[in-house]
């Protein structure tokens, strides 16, 4: 198993941000995180790549501790994307992902390999020369994409990966949604345990294996997109009224809402 939360607990400032919550996501799987705003979700994520200290329980990667990883070790095998990705100097977009390589040792081939295979997964290979500063919303979005996906791409770099994305197609367009989605999935099966937070709960549920449901912290409903994505979980989680229908082609529950 790639990644094991057990029991976990985060307290800041005296308020308890997570509370006993607890899953498994193994390589090659897909999971989607849930919730309303304030939920935890992106708290979770940072104590999932040690960033947080639990007050409680604990989280394994490899079947280890998190926080027994050295910076370098935990960076050639965990990639995280944080919903603000904050970059002012006008590097190159093929400067920018190169970051990502920046932990390995494999060569200037081998990295220049992995840029171009990242960029053009993400749609961004007619941008690698361009300046980031001077890309759109969703073009700067696919270049963080692309930088943390070159960080874990090869399977030589780590016998387990892990990468962690928060609202990974935030500002995207429909189109790129689903590339993007799709691309996680192909990275996904090249023994990757995904771990991802989503605003968009049917475009979560149409491409997770299985789903986490959020609220105040605590796990509301861990299981199967069909299992968490219900009109009673999502009215607990969201305090929204919903319809739940499966999807005419896909049959993954589709969530339509006032």
């Amino acid at each position: 198993m790639t990644l094991a939360v057990e029991k976990l607990a985060v307290v800041r400032g005296g308020q308890a941000l997570l509370t006993d919550v607890g899953f498994c996501v193994a390589p090659g799987e897909m999971l989607a995180v849930i919730g309303a705003n304030g939920a935890g979700k992106s708290t979770l994520l940072h104590a999932l790549v040690g960033d947080l200290e639990p007050a409680a329980g604990r989280v394994l990667f490899a079947g280890r501790a998190v926080a027994g990883y050295d910076r370098r070790e935990r960076a050639r095998r965990i990639a995280f994307l944080a919903q603000a990705s904050p970059l002012t100097f006008p590097f190159a977009v093929r400067e920018v992902i190169a970051l990502g390589r920046s932990p390995h040792a494999s060569g200037r081939v081998i990295d220049a390999e992995v840029i171009d295979r990242a960029a053009a997964a993400t749609d961004i290979a007619h941008l690698l020369e361009r300046a980031y500063t001077r890309l759109s919303g969703g073009e700067k979005q696919r270049v963080q994409l692309a930088r943390v996906l070159a960080q874990i791409w090869r399977p030589e770099d780590g016998r387990d990966r892990l990468l962690l994305l928060d609202e990974p197609v935030a500002s995207l367009d429909i189109g790129h949604q689903s590339l993007i989605m799709r691309c996680l999935r192909r990275v996904a099966a090249t023994g990757v345990a995904v771990v991802f937070v989503g605003h968009d709960v049917s475009l979560a549920a149409a491409h997770a294996d299985r789903l986490i449901a959020l609220a105040d912290g605590a796990t509301v409903a861990n299981g199967t997109p069909a299992e968490v994505v219900t009109e009673a979980t999502l009215a607990r989680v969201f305090d929204a009224e919903t319809h739940v229908m499966p999807h005419p082609v896909t049959g993954a529950p589709v969530v339509l809402h006032d």
